[in-house]
């Protein structure tokens, strides 16, 4: 039986926490007023795996998890409390770290053509690909490493290592008897070795991460074997769900997804993990219910960001940065990192892309390959979406170009044949978006949203940092879509993925109410000790400013959160040093600066302002909670946001919840309120109405309201938050009011009843729940 759908939890799940910790926990999740759990990747994943990303075949219920008998074991103890399971799912890639864990990828390097897997991985086999036709594995650290390579005959098979690294032989190609040099073996493999930057990989990956093999979903062989344990849960009831994690990696993502929903029925929820610009809708004629929420979770954080904080925060970003982080330079830098990374990043993507793009022209006058080469970046700079093929976006590629050709007239053959191709071809159609997809995200998320400061609450997946904040029009008229078009998608506010928790992000959002204060601070802790770089500088203490304890003890363990998260910050973002090409002295002096604020007086300053300032910051928390608790979709609870959480981005993020915390709580009231509240009213929450609210009165812009309403009716629930807390004159709030429509309301929060018009003060400066009581 599929459970009633009303909110979920999400559980990380991995061998410190499995189906057995999540039973004990179950009477916690019941409490809160979940109706789910939504769990993370439950198949069998590449051994020590803390996130289950990296499956490996056979598609099984992981037994570090439980097995399968684990799972049965959470649905019975999870229903019996009327709570209901969603699974997360792998379709674009499977683990291949360490190959002798990926029995299939094992085979295709061990047989080549010969393997009966060699369909099913995104494998670049042509002649010219850089390995003279084979799988090139990109693990060398230069091409005088293949001295090094050995025949290890330790096993019951013999098999070529590379220090800790093992791969198959072939059938007949090494002989104990008569063993030739490892490297003479290694030239009779279908696989090449290779040094990793010479920009040369045989398959596509996960984005740039080399140990996620792309699949061939389109395949139906493929789809058949890699959706077995699917099948079985659904056959089983085990799940009411699934989750989709990174269907744009796919080569036909919308035939993948209709194969899919056949596969579960039309009742079961279908999620996917989709990342959408500002002004890019969902398609409407996926068989989904919805995204999992990143455009939610910015819409959300927006709304709350004070205006008035934008020319102060520019003027500091100018000052310290040489530029002011507005929408002008960040659209120019991110088609600069975009043209970076895919000659740096995506090489071999790129010139798989160009060959496909040629074979369309059959013969044809082909352009050079380095005009076609600039012709990709262009339209993979400029196209500003994930990917473009899906239906509602038809026609954003052939306007992009449309405009490439009137500033890049040289290519204009170059265009002319990625438009004939892409719209003639299907690969050439999936190579494309699935390049324009990595890239963006590698160049984006990964390294633009950590090398600029201007507000780094906004530099969140799916963000856009050059919107400063949003306006409570902008705001009604996203959740009045929602709730039209997609009212079963999840809104999250933190995920495993986000860059920082959703109390960090409203922390860091405060400062726009005080960017005079905040500006003062940073210009006396640069005085005092002087930031290696300005823009690493401001983006570190915004973040420290995020997860700053209030009685300013920093103790080893956050210290050392601290410094990790920093050098991914500075690497990512590559100002400085990067993954690739790591600079000693550069992030040793960061890590020196960050010691010397823990240590000196520049603490002393982060401490005052994090205790003077903390009532605002608690409200400014609490108040996005529930304004993403009760507005249009389904709300997801990442694992243990339902406390104050200081986490930072993966794996700071993934640390064990302590749940032993006490549920008296201004954030888990919240919470309870609300999703106790969905589970008694779905018809208001799961498919009403969403109705604006603007108060009136001097501080009406103080207000964010909506009310939720069963379908065509007047609304029976009034969510009502304060922001800009930080410059709310008591006086204006006083006079300021909410006019509640006819009844009697109880406030769930505090129990206190009112009618009529009410002053905003006696609702308080925080957030109020509001339920109209049955007459």
């Amino acid at each position: 039986m599929i459970l009633p759908l009303t909110a979920t939890y999400r559980l990380q799940l991995h061998a410190g926490f499995t189906f057995a910790d999540a039973i004990e926990h179950l009477d916690h999740y019941a409490a809160l007023g979940v109706s789910h759990l939504y769990l993370s990747p439950i198949q069998t994943a590449q051994a020590g795996s803390n996130h289950g990303y990296d499956w490996v075949p056979p598609p099984e219920v992981s037994p570090v998890l439980g097995g399968i008998e684990g799972l049965r074991a959470l649905r019975a103890a999870a229903a019996a409390r009327d709570i209901g399971l969603i699974v997360d799912i792998v379709p674009n890639h499977t683990g291949v770290e360490d190959p002798r864990q990926n029995p299939w990828w094992w085979d295709v390097l061990r047989l080549g053509s010969s393997s009966e897997y060699f369909s099913y991985f995104d494998i670049d086999w042509s002649k010219d690909n850089g390995a003279e036709g084979k799988i090139a594995l990109p693990v060398l650290g230069s091409a005088d490493d293949l001295e090094a390579l050995e025949i290890d005959t330790s096993g019951t098979e013999a098999e070529l290592a590379f220090y800790e690294h093992r791969f198959p032989l072939a059938p007949g190609t090494y002989d104990p008897a008569n063993p030739a040099p490892a490297t003479t073996v290694h030239r009779e493999q279908a696989y090449r070795l290779v040094p990793w930057n010479v920009g040369v990989i045989g398959y596509r990956r996960f984005f740039s991460v080399n140990g996620l093999a792309g699949l061939r979903q389109e395949d139906p062989a493929v789809y058949a074997a890699t959706h077995t344990l699917v099948r079985q849960l659904v056959a089983e009831d085990l799940t009411d769900g699934i989750r989709i994690d990174h269907p744009d990696g796919l080569a036909d993502p919308v035939g993948y997804l209709e194969n899919l929903r056949a596969d579960i029925g039309p009742d079961r929820l279908l999620l996917i993990e989709k990342i959408l610009s500002r002004s890019e809708p969902l398609d409407p004629s996926l068989p989904v219910d919805g995204t999992t929420g990143y455009e939610a979770l910015r819409a959300v954080g927006a709304v709350l960001v004070d205006p008035e904080g934008e020319g102060p925060m520019g003027d500091l970003h100018q000052r310290y940065s040489g530029d002011r982080g507005d929408n002008l330079w960040l659209e120019a830098t991110e088609r600069h990192l975009k043209l970076s990374i895919l000659d740096e990043t995506f090489p071999a993507e790129r010139a798989r892309l160009r060959r496909t793009l040629a074979a369309t022209a059959h013969g044809a006058d082909v352009p050079a390959n380095e005009d076609l080469d600039a012709a990709i970046g262009a339209v993979v700079a400029g196209l500003g979406v994930y990917r473009s093929d899906y239906p509602v976006l038809s026609g954003t590629l052939e306007s992009l170009l449309d405009t490439e050709r009137k500033r890049l007239p040289a290519l204009s053959s170059s265009f002319d044949l990625i438009g004939t191709a892409v719209t003639s071809d299907a690969e050439s159609r999936a190579r494309l978006a699935q390049v324009c997809g990595a890239v963006t995200a590698k160049s984006v998320e990964d390294c633009l949203f950590y090398r600029t400061a201007r507000l780094v609450s906004l530099q969140e997946v799916g963000g856009s940092p050059g919107v400063f904040a949003d306006s409570l029009d902008d705001f009604h008229h996203f959740n009045a879509d929602r709730a039209t078009a997609w009212p079963r998608a999840l809104t999250s506010l933190s995920t495993h993925d986000t860059k920082r928790s959703e109390d960090v992000r409203a922390r860091i959002g405060f400062l726009s109410q005080i960017p005079e204060r905040w500006s003062e601070l940073v210009d006396r802790s640069q005085a005092r000790n002087p930031a290696p770089a300005g823009v690493t500088g401001l983006f570190l203490r915004q973040n420290l400013f995020g997860v700053w304890p209030v009685d300013g003890v920093v103790d080893a363990q956050l210290r050392t959160r601290i410094h990790d998260y920093a050098t991914k910050a500075i690497r990512e973002g590559g100002v400085g040093t990067t993954w690739t090409d790591v600079d000693e002295t550069f992030e040793s002096a960061v890590h020196a600066w960050l010691d010397q604020i823990f240590d000196g007086p520049c603490a002393d300053d982060l401490t005052e302002l994090v205790h003077h300032t903390r009532r605002h910051l608690e409200s400014d928390a609490v108040v996005q909670k529930a304004l993403a608790l009760l507005g249009p979709g389904i709300p997801d609870v990442y694992q243990g946001t339902e406390w104050f959480d200081d986490s930072l981005v993966d794996p700071d993020n993934r640390r064990p919840v302590d749940y032993a915390q006490s549920v008296d709580h201004p954030k888990v009231a919240v919470v309870r309120t609300a999703l106790h509240l969905r589970r008694r009213r779905p018809e208001v929450f799961v498919t009403g109405d969403y109705h604006a609210i603007s108060a009136t009165g001097p501080a009406a812009a103080h207000v964010v309201a909506f009310g939720r309403g069963e379908p065509g009716a007047d609304a029976s629930v009034i969510v009502a938050g304060c922001r800009w807390t930080a410059r709310l004159d008591e006086s204006a709030w006083e006079q300021t009011t909410l006019e509640l429509p006819a009844g009697t309301w109880r406030e769930l929060l505090t129990g206190t009843d009112f009618t009529g018009s009410v002053a905003t003060a006696r609702l308080g400066t925080s957030v109020a729940i509001l339920e109209r009581a049955e007459e």
